[in-house]
C-alpha cells in the first residue's frame, strides 16, 4: 500500500489527467462493447428461433445494424488504446528507442489530426441526417440516432492518440498507446515461439 501512495506522488499533473481520462474512457468503451456483443448475440439467436418456429422479429435487422455500428466505432477507440490498430511494428522495432519514440509521437499527432477531421466530418454528416428527418422503417425512430456513435467513436480515438502523445512526452520509454509500452512481441504459433 505504501508503494501505491509513493507511485501516485510521483505522477505529474499531465500523468494524473491522462490516467484519469484513460480510466473513464476505458470504463465507457468496455461497457459499450460488452453490452453490444451480448445484445447482438441474444437478439440474433432469438430471431433465428422466432423465424424458425413463429415469425421473425420485425426490428431485429435495424437493431443489429445499430449494434454493429456501435461496436465498430467504439472498437476504433479501443483498438487505438490497446495498440491493436494497423502499424509498422517491424519498422519501429528495428529503431533505437529514442528514434522510435519520435516516430510514435509523429504518427500519433498525424493520426489525432485525421481522427479530429473525421470527427468533424462525421458530425457534419450527422447534422445533415438530422435535417432530413428520415425514419427507420421498422422501429420508426429517426435514422440519425444510428449515426450518433460515428463522431463519438472518432472523437474517442482522437483522445486516445492525444493520450499516447502525452504518455510519450511524460515517460522515458516509448509507448505505442496509452496502455501499451513499445516492445518487441514474439508471435506464438502452434505453441512454439517464433
Amino acid at each position: 500500500m505504501n508503494e501505491k501512495s509513493n507511485d501516485s506522488k510521483k505522477l505529474t499533473s499531465f500523468q494524473k489527467i491522462n490516467k484519469y481520462i484513460g480510466a473513464v474512457v476505458n470504463g465507457v468503451e468496455v461497457s459499450i462493447l460488452v453490452f453490444c456483443v451480448a445484445s447482438l448475440g441474444i437478439l440474433l439467436i432469438a430471431n433465428v428461433f422466432a423465424r424458425t418456429f413463429f415469425q421473425s422479429i420485425y426490428f431485429a435487422e435495424e437493431v443489429s445494424m445499430f449494434l454493429v455500428m456501435l461496436t465498430t466505432f467504439t472498437g476504433v477507440s479501443y483498438g487505438v488504446r490497446k495498440a491493436r490498430h494497423i502499424r509498422m511494428g517491424a519498422f519501429l522495432d528495428a529503431m533505437p528507442p529514442k528514434m522510435e519514440k519520435i516516430f510514435i509521437i509523429i504518427i500519433s499527432i498525424v493520426s489525432a489530426i485525421v481522427m479530429a477531421i473525421m470527427t468533424w466530418a462525421s458530425y457534419e454528416y450527422l447534422a445533415n441526417a438530422m435535417s432530413k428527418g428520415h425514419m427507420t422503417p421498422a422501429l420508426r425512430v429517426p435514422k440519425w440516432t444510428f449515426y450518433v456513435i460515428i463522431p463519438i467513436g472518432f472523437g474517442l480515438a482522437c483522445i486516445q492518440y492525444i493520450r499516447t502523445i502525452i504518455k510519450n512526452f511524460t515517460e522515458k520509454e516509448p509507448w505505442q498507446s496509452p496502455d501499451q509500452q513499445s516492445e518487441y512481441e514474439d508471435e506464438e504459433i502452434g505453441g512454439a515461439q517464433i
